[in-house]
């Protein structure tokens, strides 16, 4: 394939070479005249392990060479890959000018360039940009192509995954190569294009391909501020956090794994919030300032605080909720946000009418029993055998729970709004009118 590259930073020339060491035809485009003429000799303008010999290799080929003429790259060229930069803003928000100029180079570069045969071309973001660019940007920049320019142009986000300092390994062996595009000729030229790979292709819709780099960032700069706020933690007390560290990541059930990490409502139970707050306490005694671990309760916190300012904003004040233990399967009420939940809802005036296939009222016993009747007694009252005598009257339902009867029943007979806080309801439902998730939109 004939491959334009515009931007020869750290991800431009490594992509660049990459894929012009797999025998396509690759034109490096950027403004730099330097770094174009580095290119050309042979030479990288950066610097990453493995690079130059590729680099030079590809030049030799005559399969990688470089050029700041626009319209020299794209003649006949079947794809662009957008590699710019997009540096912080002064508030923190993203630059994303180097992009709309790259954009509009191609957009006027078009006009001038020979198309390939098919006459289709597709212009890929790999940048990492802000959720919506691809839609309020770069497919609305190409949306006023005349038809006889002889071009016609598919859009998409396909966001790269190469860490500075070992970018040519990850390039040949990335974690998974996403596109987000709903243009199947897109998804065809950059199947193609990837082959080389052994790996295939998700894809997924361009909004969630472009927040899926930022998600990534935020949790490895995540776990390299946990693994150090515990070694603070730990010090004070002669602990080694690195033997500690080494073991905690040998768990791919709980730990290293995808446990966890599904959007939903707060956490709770015996254990999350208790041991949290000790690791705190830990830190507190010692003088010791552990955010990470802090804003985490905090965080926890304005997820319940969301859900009551969702539920007071909405026109219902008869709701019911199903599912009221921590979680699915367990009776436990201890530290429940679902219990903190309709706490705050009947505070505020709210009608609640509680189902749990667990908490049950005909079939409490021992310790649920002394629980609810010591620290919950109001709640039993509100408690119903079955979701449909929950449901009845209610205008609105809160559902954290999966269980069976309980979805079959909001399918039967949906009230006007629910507000999904599980995720694993199923598509029947999340295609009923009024239903709204937690933090995803359907």
């Amino acid at each position: 394939m004939r491959i334009a590259v515009f931007g020869l930073g750290y991800v431009g020339t490594v992509t660049a070479a990459g894929l012009a060491s797999r025998g396509h035809q690759v034109c490096g485009v950027d403004v730099d005249a330097v770094k174009v003429d580095q290119i050309r000799s042979g030479r990288s303008p950066v610097v990453e392990p493995g690079i130059d010999e590729l680099i030079a290799s590809a030049v030799v080929s005559g399969y990688l060479t470089a050029t700041t003429d626009p319209v020299a790259a794209l003649d006949r060229a079947d794809v662009s890959l957008l590699c710019v930069g997009t540096p912080s803003k002064q508030q923190g928000g993203t630059d994303l000018s180097y992009l709309r100029r790259a954009l509009d180079d191609i957009q006027q570069a078009l006009a001038a360039a020979t198309p390939p045969a098919s006459g289709f071309h597709a212009v890929v973001v790999r940048s990492t940009v802000p959720p919506g660019t691809g839609d309020d940007v770069v497919r609305k920049t190409f949306g006023t192509m005349s038809p006889e320019s002889g071009w016609t142009v598919g859009t998409a986000m396909c966001p790269e995954f190469l860490r500075e300092g070992s970018g040519v390994a990850d390039f040949f062996n990335p974690p998974f190569v996403v596109l987000g595009t709903a243009d199947q000729r897109v998804t065809d030229r950059l199947t193609e294009m990837f082959s080389f790979l052994d790996r295939e292709i998700r894809l997924v819709d361009v909004r969630s391909a472009e927040a899926l780099k930022y998600a990534c960032n935020a949790f490895h700069a995540t776990k390299v501020s946990f693994g150090n706020e515990m070694a603070r933690v730990f010090r004070a007390f002669g602990v080694d956090s690195r033997e500690v560290m080494r073991v905690f990541s040998e768990d791919k059930v709980l730990n290293i794994s995808p446990a966890y990490l599904m959007p939903g409502f707060a956490f709770g139970g015996s254990c999350l919030p208790k041991d949290l707050r000790a690791l705190l306490d830990m830190a507190r005694v010692n003088a010791l300032d552990v955010p990470l671990l802090a804003g985490t309760l905090q965080s926890n916190e304005l997820v319940i605080a969301d859900v009551v300012d969702r539920i007071i904003a909405s026109p219902y004040r008869t709701i019911a909720m199903l599912g009221l233990s921590f979680k699915m399967n367990t009776d436990d009420l201890r530290e429940s946000p679902n219990v903190e939940l309709a706490e705050r809802l009947i505070g505020k005036g709210f009608e609640v009418r509680i189902y749990d296939p667990i908490i049950n009222p005909e079939r409490l016993m021992g310790s649920n029993l002394r629980y609810i009747e010591s620290r919950l007694p109001h709640l039993r009252r509100l408690l119903y055998a079955t979701p449909r005598a929950a449901l009845e009257g209610s205008e609105a339902a809160v559902v954290a729970t999966s269980d069976r009867s309980a979805i079959d029943e909001l399918r039967t007979a949906p009230p006007s709004w629910i507000l999904d806080l599980h995720g694993r309801l199923g598509a029947e439902v999340e295609r009923l009118p009024g239903y709204e998730g937690i933090g995803w939109a359907v």
